[in-house]
């Protein structure tokens, strides 16, 4: 698969994108040079990866969609919303009008916000909060530097850890029904309830597997998924 890299040259001197906009919607990989800010595009939607080197940010006035992985050394940013075939990494926040998507994992230095949902195949984890203008969904767990809050419901397999209070159904355009405001998850391991229904379901056996683990080949990382 092609890998295009754009350098400071692609961009003009508020670091919009004036480069080649047959690259906005590429079969293939996307890297962005590092120390460049953050960078701005009408929207991104790439086959391979998408990655903005250290000290480089994204950010899309649409959306923002890659086949396999997104990752910036610091934020990233859509005005609609965020999508990755694998996981989502951002140094600084992740922040997206609509929802935010992911069949591996949702890591953000700061924080992360969604419009809507948020869904990740495996974790969520935030150094600062968690929002949601609707619900979250995790299939590990979910840990936040801060607080979490969702409009909807707050669901994962796994532990949920906050360091402040946390927060389901929200939600101000209904009226939440029970199953809206529920938080369900196989542990609480931090974190005060303060509107939601919390329902503890126990945590699996362990199991030995290499699922979730970062690997390095030739400088970039990858993340094993069991199939």
């Amino acid at each position: 698969m092609e890998t295009k890299k754009l350098t400071k040259k692609d961009f003009n001197d508020h670091n919009e994108f004036i480069g080649d906009e047959s690259i906005l919607s590429f079969n293939g990989n996307l890297e962005i040079e590092e120390s460049l800010g953050c960078v701005k595009f009408k929207w991104l939607n790439i086959k391979g990866y998408i990655l903005a080197k250290a000290f480089s940010g994204i950010k899309a006035g649409s959306g923002i969609k890659a086949g396999l992985g997104i990752e910036a050394g610091s934020g990233i940013e859509a005005g609609w919303g965020i999508e990755a075939g694998w996981g989502i990494e951002a140094g600084w926040g992740i922040k997206a009008g609509e929802g935010i998507k992911a069949g591996w994992g949702i890591e953000a230095g700061w924080g992360i916000e969604a419009g809507s949902g948020i869904k990740a195949g495996s974790g969520i984890k935030a150094g600062e909060g968690i929002k949601a203008g609707e619900g979250i969904e995790a299939g590990e767990g979910i840990e936040a530097g801060w607080g979490i809050e969702a409009g909807l419901y707050i669901t994962c397999k796994l532990t949920i850890s906050s360091k402040l209070r946390i927060f389901a159904g929200l939600c101000i355009w209904k009226i939440p029904k029970e199953e809206d405001k529920t938080i369900i998850c196989g542990k609480l391991a931090s974190g005060t309830i303060k509107y939601g229904i919390l329902n503890e379901v126990g945590l699996p056996e362990k199991k030995e597997t290499c699922d979730g683990k970062i690997v390095e080949i030739e400088g970039k990382k990858y993340q094993l998924k069991e199939v």
